[in-house]
């Protein structure tokens, strides 16, 4: 962290600016927020015209307070904001929360916002904001923002204002409440890096939800995420298409294919963190973060007292990637013998109305399949958590299954979430409370589940360093580009630069045949027909470079050894610079067709050649890989180590943009690169 918060989490005093009498205006809020914390801090609210608030008398101006204030609050028209901020670095304020946004258009001043976050870190303070929403710290009665929290253990971090509030919110609604409310606003000054910082040793704290329309430095948010999950804090983030104009920009069929999310989803696997979709999925998935053992694996066992529950429970635990197993026939048995006859125990385990008869006999199930070992997590559906609620006579017997579910969750340190069909009820609001993950819908049980699988999966490993590198500049030649990537490590047939008919003769005879006929100075070659294949001598060449000479003109065309093993998958391999993220690496199913199919995986580079072959093994297209229909596999060390290069040529070589091999055709003899582009960084 980059200096002290303190101020914005439990300041000394509070002084309101544009403190209002009236509830429909933000000045209200802040000032009614801050009077909660009255007990704890002098509070001071400036009003122009005296207003009194909630009871509270108001000074027209910062300099008519009774004491300088430690923490400012700005909540006043733009035009007012400079002088403000002025006087309060006069008074010796250490803090200054923004909400006023338009500074800069107010003013007529571009960069003006940044200039006085200048101001006041040259004066020893410091700015949240401006355009933010507010800030909000439980433990310290610190309640400065629109609206109300509900106090608990996960924190919210939001660029947006409102959609920070859409997170507080369904916390709340969910039973889980917030530790901390940072809304950060433009960042002028205190970054989300500084802020995720400053929750790795905030005690209310288990887990963060992060939401960032930008990423001005990747690499060191990701740092900052990474201390918090080494603190035992998680983080799930939530972003929109902030890299689009990057893809847009990129020269390669490996720009073109790294989505904004698909980039940042691959810097969260870095940092231990987690990508998810929408507000709602960031707060289900904090159901399993706040208490919840996290799956040591993908294989989850089903329990319900409905056999159509518990079948579409197991397809949807399916459709999201984990593992319904067929259990032993041991643990068979074993459930077998304390249910009903009519009773399923293979996984779906149907209790066929074993709940009703006792209840004790969710409890029995779970810690069986728990003391089982053959599963990572138990899926609990359908109607627990009804039952006290329908009939208060069985409050008291479904509570003590809750407490038999919790210490059984914690004793093998393997969850059990709950699916009930009730959406809140004392058994219900007792699981949450006692670190058992309960959820209204089955696919919101399934979809976390596997996110919290992804997490515990995720890597504890420092995140890759990178060299700086430049912007993007020209591409390389065919022949020069194919050099570099040979030199870190890629085989290529044999080729020799070509211009005229007997250049054609001479490099056939030193090549073997059949061969290829490339335009090596056009990018995209096989685009424009650049590409002559299966020319089976040197004759058919000299013919092949008369047609494309007549097409595309003189330069500087390659003849290269045509790569003509049986067995072969062609893939695409490349790397490029991310604008926030830096270097990431991608493989996937190649060829010409390699944008319509879509079929890749992307990872912050460098990668070892393990990290390459996992990617590999994600693929959808994977089974082509391994031996497809009796086909042979293909080796898939070889085209690791290809993955693995690529991605260091990029990663250590600064004036490297962009690297891509497309296609790497793989066989069961090995890997070879057939095409080559290089972008170097700006100003090569």
């Amino acid at each position: 962290m980059t200096g002290d918060l303190s101020v914005f989490r439990d300041p000394r005093s509070v002084a309101v600016v544009g403190a209002s009498p009236d509830p429909a205006k933000w000045g209200y809020w802040l000032a009614r927020g801050a009077l909660q914390g009255a007990g704890r801090r002098p509070v001071h609210l400036v009003n122009a015209r005296g207003a009194v608030i909630e009871g509270t008398p108001s000074a027209p101006s910062l300099r008519d307070l009774p004491a300088a204030p430690d923490l400012v609050v700005l909540c006043t028209p733009a035009a007012t904001v400079p002088g403000l901020v002025d006087e309060a670095l006069d008074l010796g304020a250490r803090g200054l929360l923004a909400i006023t946004a338009g500074i800069d258009l107010a003013h007529g001043e571009p960069g003006l916002e940044r200039r006085l976050a200048a101001r006041v870190r040259a004066a020893g303070a410091r700015l949240v904001g401006p355009n933010c929403l507010g800030v909000y710290d439980a433990a310290t009665d610190l309640e400065l923002a629109w609206g109300t929290f509900t106090p608990g253990h996960l924190a919210v971090v939001s660029q947006s204002g409102q959609l920070g509030l859409e997170l507080a919110g369904l916390a709340a609604h969910a039973g889980l409440g917030v530790s901390r409310f940072v809304s950060i606003g433009n960042q002028v000054d205190v970054t989300a890096v500084e802020v995720l910082d400053d929750l790795v040793a905030h005690e209310a704290t288990r887990a963060v939800v992060l939401y960032l329309e930008g990423f001005a430095d990747g690499r060191a948010l990701l740092g900052a995420m990474a201390r918090l999950r080494a603190a035992g804090k998680p983080v799930v983030v939530l972003t929109v298409g902030a890299s689009a104009a990057s893809r847009a920009a990129a020269r390669s069929h490996t720009g073109a294919l790294t989505a904004a999310t698909e980039v940042v989803a691959a810097a969260c696997r870095a940092a231990g963190s987690v990508l998810v979709d929408t507000p709602a999925q960031a707060v289900e998935l904090a159901h399993l973060l706040l208490g919840s053992p996290l799956p040591p694996g993908r294989r989850v066992a089903v329990v319900s007292d409905s056999g159509g529950q518990g079948a579409l429970a197991a397809d949807t635990l399916a459709r999201e990637g984990l593992a319904v197993p067929r259990l032993s026939a041991a643990t068979a048995d074993a459930l077998a013998r304390s249910l009903p006859a009519t009773a399923a125990v293979g996984n779906p385990v149907d209790l066929a109305g074993a709940g009703e008869q006792d209840l004790d006999s969710y409890g029995r199930v779970v810690e069986t399949l728990l003391d089982s070992g053959e599963v990572d997590a138990v899926v609990l559906s359908g109607y627990f958590g009804c039952y006290g609620a329908d009939t208060p006579q069985l409050v008291h017997r479904e509570l003590e299954v809750v407490k038999t579910l919790a210490d059984a969750a914690r004793v093998h340190g393997r969850p059990v979430v709950v699916h009930s069909m009730s959406p809140d009820s004392e058994a219900v609001r007792t699981l949450r409370a006692s670190a058992v993950p309960t959820l209204h819908t089955v696919d919101a049980a399934a979809r976390s589940l596997a996110l919290a699988a992804r997490l515990a999966a995720g890597s504890g490993a420092p995140v890759p360093g990178a060299a700086p590198g430049a912007g993007t500049g020209a591409a390389l030649p065919y022949l020069e580009a194919r050099a570099r990537l040979a030199a870190a490590g890629v085989a290529y047939p044999g080729a020799e630069p070509v211009r005229t008919a007997d250049d054609v003769r001479t490099a056939a005879a030193r090549l073997t045949a059949p061969y290829v006929l490339k335009a090596g100075w056009i990018e995209h070659r096989s685009d424009v027909g650049g590409v002559v294949a299966g020319l089976p001598d040197a004759e058919a060449a000299v013919g092949a470079l008369r047609d494309l000479t007549a097409r595309l003109g003189e330069g500087g065309y390659v003849l290269e050894e045509m790569d003509t093993r049986p067995g072969v998958v062609e893939l695409i391999v490349g790397a490029r610079r991310d604008p926030a993220f830096g270097p990431v690496v991608l493989v996937g199913l190649g060829g010409v067709q390699a944008e319509v199919y879509r079929d890749v995986q992307v990872a912050l580079a460098p990668v070892t050649a393990g990290q390459a072959r996992e990617l590999l093994g994600r693929l959808r297209g994977a089974p082509l890989l391994t031996g497809w229909r009796g086909a042979p596999a293909v080796d898939l060390d070889a085209a690791a180590e290809v993955a693995a290069a690529v991605s260091r040529l990029v990663a250590e070589q600064a004036d490297v943009a962009e690297a891509e091999v497309n296609p790497l055709r793989v066989g069961p003899t090995g890997a070879v690169a057939v095409d080559a582009l290089l972008v170097s960084g700006a100003g090569r």
